[in-house]
């Protein structure tokens, strides 16, 4: 099931292996690259790739944190935009299809963007069921209180990328 975790994003390629004294020695384009592959807002990678070196992973992850924070509505937007709504093995009943389908639709018709959740910490096993709750219970939300939401999803799914991108050897 591709599932909005830790690692690359659904849909992208990152070949490596990094680290951090790879990223911190990279050419500012590829450091930039690998970055949205991240979070796909320029504005972010850009100033992450412009603050290095980074002594640790911790003040990368700090650094990322304080980018995502500053991020205009159109960085934001930027990045949701390079999102893919996480979805369901194959193998899944039609119906499970149908069903997620159904809730994709109703989420980004009311917020005007895909769902985004972080799954880190979740089994695969309980994937689905936490994307269907995710999205039952942000539905409720008012626009204000998802962008918040959303916002704080973003900056979850980067630092898990992130982690998994500078520790693969």
């Amino acid at each position: 099931m591709p599932v909005q975790n830790c690692g690359s994003a659904p849909g992208r390629a990152v070949s490596g292996p990094f680290d951090l004294p790879w990223f911190n020695a990279a050419p500012a384009a590829e450091a930039e690259a690998v970055l949205l592959e991240c979070y796909g807002s320029r504005r972010w990678a850009k100033r992450l790739a412009g603050h290095r070196p980074y002594p640790d992973l911790g003040a990368l992850l700090a650094a990322a944190d304080e980018a995502g924070y500053d991020l205009s509505p159109a960085d934001r937007a930027e990045a949701l935009a390079a999102e893919v709504s996480p979805g369901l093995h194959p193998d899944a009943p039609h119906s499970a299809h149908l069903a997620l389908a159904a809730a994709h639709a109703a989420y980004e018709c009311r917020f005007g963007h895909v769902f985004v959740i972080c799954l880190d910490g979740f089994g695969p096993a309980e994937h689905p069921d936490q994307v269907l709750a995710g999205i039952r219970a942000r539905l409720a939300h008012d626009p204000e209180q998802e962008r918040v939401v959303t916002a704080d999803e973003m900056r979850r799914l980067a630092r898990g990328r992130i982690i998994e991108l500078v520790s693969s050897q």
